[in-house]
């Protein structure tokens, strides 16, 4: 099960690659000090230097193992380089792909290669590659999103396909808390991935308005604006901003390219613009029209109600956990009908039905 941890980890929790830098050294390392995989985020250009320094200085915040993510639509050889002779315990990929070839090489270095996909094409070619896990991308997901259907059809044909084959399978899309982390586990997952739910915390790199817009606001939405010029065809899920909501008809043939100039933030020790429509969200060196900016977030942004520690935040997703020891299968499906009791009859409150729950079995126990 998920909840006895994957890939070596004592948990099947995981921190996304939360680009282009919110995934900070600190989050990381809280993450994996809490038994759950943190990733840093590669630069979208060759910086192999500077992220041995951000790998170096992770290793000082824990002893716990960690990745990093490589976006492959960008430059990425020295990067990857860097990643392998570094010896991080897991290489995340994405946009791109996932060849036989990077997976003997990071294996022969003794690195994990953990692929997210957005098909069942992409599931199909991951495998044949020989991965050591699967991220499988809902369409509910925040930031640039490769899925293209719901997590909850797309999962389990992602499950089917790996069938007995020693791939885990770690859902993504969404989630945010321990409901959504029992529901894909009753949908054949032994993991869960989380972005948005580890931008909100007291630790990611993301500006302090970008935290506090994701816990007053509670809608999203898929769309292009952002980006086009430097990223075309890769939608993102965002925020729906008052600066978003008055946009989001942007015309298909403009971007980002002939817009004024609304912020400066150092990015990954680089300074750089953001333009209007830039698709860089705001870290803690931003300046400007913060507001303006895009703020990524996934479906379930509206679940989020404060700013955590990150292991805390991991703590809350295991607290069930111990329930699982011992192989109580029965529990994860009745826990997953209660699940899909709180849709059918939304007046019912979560916190009681699993507080009734969590006691029903600590005194079977």
């Amino acid at each position: 099960m998920g909840w006895r941890g994957i890939l070596g980890f004592e948990y099947g929790i995981v921190q996304g690659p939360l680009g282009p830098d919110i995934s900070s050294p600190e989050l990381v390392a809280a993450v994996a000090n809490a038994g759950g995989l943190g990733f840093l985020r590669a630069p979208d250009w060759e910086s192999p230097e500077y992220l041995r320094e951000l790998i170096r200085k992770t290793r000082t915040l824990t002893d716990k193992p960690f990745g990093v993510g490589v976006v492959l639509a960008f430059p990425h050889e020295e990067n990857i380089k860097a990643i392998l002779d570094e010896k991080v315990a897991v290489l995340q990929i994405s946009w791109g792909e996932c060849s036989k070839e990077l997976v003997l090489e990071a294996h022969r270095a003794g690195v994990k290669v953990v692929p997210q996909i957005g098909s069942v094409e992409q599931a199909k070619e991951a495998i044949e590659a020989g991965v050591d896990a699967i991220i499988v991308q809902g369409l509910e997901a925040g930031g640039h999103v490769l899925g293209k259907e719901g997590l909850i059809s797309f999962l389990p044909r992602v499950v089917d396909l790996v069938g007995d084959k020693d791939i885990p399978v770690i859902a993504s899309g969404g989630i945010v808390d321990a409901r959504g982390y029992v529901a894909v586990l009753a949908l054949g997952a032994q993991g869960v991935c989380l972005g948005t739910r580890f931008v909100a915390t007291l630790e990611s790199f993301a500006h302090p308005t970008y935290k506090r817009k994701l816990i007053e606001l509670d809608k999203t939405e898929y769309t292009d604006v952002f980006g086009r010029a430097r990223w075309p065809g890769a939608p993102e899920r965002v925020l729906q901003t008052p600066f978003f909501n008055d946009w989001k008809s942007l015309p298909p043939h403009e971007n980002e390219l002939n817009q004024p100039v609304i912020g400066r933030s150092t990015i990954h020790g680089v300074e750089k613009e953001v333009k209007r429509f830039a698709g860089t969200v705001p870290n803690s060196t931003t300046r400007g029209d913060i507001e303006s900016m895009a703020m990524y977030a996934g479906e379930g942004v509206g679940l989020i109600k404060e700013i955590l520690p990150a292991g805390e935040v991991v703590q809350r997703l295991m607290m069930l956990g111990s329930l699982f020891e011992g192989g109580q299968v029965s529990f994860v499906e009745e826990m997953a009908l209660l699940v899909l009791n709180l849709f059918l009859e939304p007046s019912s409150e979560p916190e009681h039905i699993f507080g009734a729950m969590l006691g029903t079995h600590t005194e079977e126990a």
